[in-house]
């Protein structure tokens, strides 16, 4: 038997080894196939293969890059103006909503820092945001009603003088160097009319029609009273919730976009109402010099009007030259005219690379084109709102390329009750 078991051995063991010289020499045959020297020929080059990456097929080779690139942005753009004006369609619908609910947020960013000074102060935050929207409230009904007693007392006056001074003018543009005659004139104060006339009508219709009511308009203030209520006790809660709502790896990002487009907004806010403050005092104190009647809602309204960008002041203060030039002549309107003159330099000059560009850095051509736009699409509200937009929208869009900073390994996470 144990002859029988090596005989076996050797036997199995031979086989393998000539299955082994086999399979060597199949592989040697295959790594080396046989030349025949008569009919060889080498093997022609392979083409390199056309890739690239912004093709998908091999067609789209015969399009040349740049026209590629071009249809790209074409649809991509496409994509974008369709988005955007269904969006502009969808406000205008609900306009009604929109227009208290943008005077709301620019009333929460002005309001914001005394309902934080009270928080501080261990004043509870619902009652702090009472009293300081109360007294907000007190604020602009005292300056509405001396406004409108000293119009009120001073309109007779004003109004028979300036019948007296159109009756100059039009004296003046017959016997002056324009030598007017009767027709002329007519039409020129027909034209003057009718273009005032399209021009308040651009202006008023959309940002008004929505108050052509008093219902609407009594709706409208009070929306704007509780959404400024809770944007100010629950702005940050409701834009957590917000942003809950988008995917886990983008809320981040949108988080970070969020908080510094609010401290753009709040910083512009105030920005603007120091250089508006600034500006109705400048010209209140020219008008009160000079004895022109209404100087305080006349700086109210310089005011009001530096809300609007580089335009506004300047409106603002032609009425003043206006109220000037019918009350005390023409030279006491040109030296009101100068203190316009000089108040908007410094404004330019001085106040809005200090103060306003700390806040936001904004070219003034693009602040020119959003007030335009803002006029075209939402007249006076939409010139209002059209630079804090920008702004806005300018801070979003670059914190949303930031990257999240890493955690370095060796941090210790503290969590706490809440």
């Amino acid at each position: 038997m144990q002859r029988v078991r090596s005989n076996l051995r050797r036997a199995y063991d031979s086989g393998r080894e000539s299955v082994r010289v086999a399979r060597r020499e199949i592989v040697e045959r295959e790594l080396e196939p046989e030349l025949v020297e008569d009919d060889f020929e080498p093997p022609p080059p392979a083409e390199p293969e056309l890739v690239h990456r912004s093709i998908s097929s091999l067609d789209d080779t015969e399009v040349p890059h740049s026209l590629r690139i071009a249809a790209a942005w074409s649809w991509r753009l496409i994509v974008v103006g369709v988005v955007g004006w269904a969006l502009l369609r969808f406000i205008s619908i609900i306009s009604v909503v929109m227009i208290p609910l943008a005077i709301a947020l620019l009333l929460s960013a002005l309001l914001a820092p005394a309902v934080g000074l009270l928080f501080r102060l261990k004043v509870p935050r619902s009652l702090a945001t009472f009293l300081v929207l109360v007294g907000g409230i007190a604020v602009i009904a005292g300056t509405l009603t001396l406004v409108i007693n000293q119009f009120i007392d001073g309109l007779p006056e004003l109004t028979s003088k300036t019948t007296q001074g159109v009756r100059q003018i039009q004296e003046w543009a017959k016997t002056g160097p324009l030598h007017l005659s009767d027709a002329q004139l007519n039409d020129a104060i027909n034209n003057a009319q009718n273009w005032v006339n399209s021009n308040t009508s651009t202006l008023t219709s959309t940002g008004l029609s929505t108050a052509a009511t008093l219902a609407e308009l009594v709706t409208g203030m009070l929306l704007v009273l509780f959404s400024t209520f809770f944007f100010l006790r629950d702005g940050r809660k409701i834009w957590r919730f917000i942003v809950r709502l988008f995917p886990l790896n983008a809320r981040w990002s949108l988080a970070d976009a969020g908080d510094a487009s609010w401290q753009t907004l709040s910083s512009y806010v105030r920005a603007t109402v120091l250089v508006a403050f600034i500006d109705a005092l400048g010209i209140g104190l020219a008008l009160v010099i000079l004895k022109i009647p209404f100087p305080f809602p006349l700086a109210a309204l310089v005011f009001l009007g530096a809300f609007i960008p580089i335009v506004g002041a300047s409106v603002s203060g032609a009425v003043a030259v206006l109220v000037a030039l019918v009350d005390q002549g023409w030279v006491v309107s040109l030296i009101v005219l100068g203190a316009v003159i000089l108040v908007q330099q410094v404004e330019g000059h001085v106040l809005q690379p200090l103060i306003m560009g700390r806040a936001v850095a904004i070219h003034p051509l693009v602040v020119i084109v959003g007030i335009a736009s803002g006029v075209i699409l939402a007249g006076i509200i939409g010139a209002l709102v059209a630079v804090p937009v920008i702004a806005v929208l300018n801070t979003g869009v670059r914190r949303l390329g930031r990257t999240r900073p890493e955690t370095p390994p060796d941090a210790v996470v503290v969590g706490g009750s809440s």
